[in-house]
C-alpha cells in the first residue's frame, strides 16, 4: 500500500489527471468523458489519502473534485460551456499539487572563513 501512495506516485498521478483535464476542453466522444470522470475520480481520491490533517486544504478541495467527478452518482451539468472552467480549474488544481509539495534541495555547505585576530578591524 506505501508503493502505491509514495510522492512520486501521487505527482505522476496529479500530472496525468491534470493533462487529461486539459484535454478535455477540446470536444470529444461521449467515452472520453466518462472515462475521464473515472480516472479523475481515482486520481482525488489517491491525492486524499496520503494528507494529514495538517493540509486539511488539500483534502477539502480534492473531496470536492472527486465528488464533482465521480462515476457512480454523475452530476450532469448538461452544456460543455459549464465544465470547462471546471475542468482547467480542476487542472491547475492537480498540478499545484503535484509540484508544491516537491522536496527541497539540500543546500551545499559552504565553508565560511575562517577568523584571524589579524583581521580584526580596529
Amino acid at each position: 500500500m506505501k508503493a502505491i501512495l509514495n510522492k512520486n506516485n501521487t505527482r505522476i498521478v496529479s500530472i496525468i489527471c491534470a493533462v487529461l483535464l486539459f484535454i478535455a476542453t477540446f470536444h470529444w466522444p461521449i467515452k472520453y468523458y466518462t472515462f475521464l470522470r473515472i480516472v479523475i475520480f481515482l486520481g482525488a481520491i489517491l491525492v486524499i489519502i496520503p494528507h494529514n490533517v495538517k493540509q486539511l486544504h488539500w483534502t477539502v478541495i480534492f473531496c470536492i473534485i472527486a465528488v464533482l467527478f465521480n462515476p457512480i452518482f454523475p452530476i450532469h451539468l448538461h452544456m460543455k460551456s459549464h465544465w470547462i472552467p471546471i475542468d482547467i480549474a480542476s487542472g491547475i488544481l492537480f498540478l499545484l499539487e503535484a509540484f508544491m509539495q516537491m522536496p527541497k534541495r539540500k543546500e551545499k555547505k559552504t565553508k565560511e572563513a575562517k577568523a584571524y585576530s589579524r583581521d580584526k578591524i580596529y
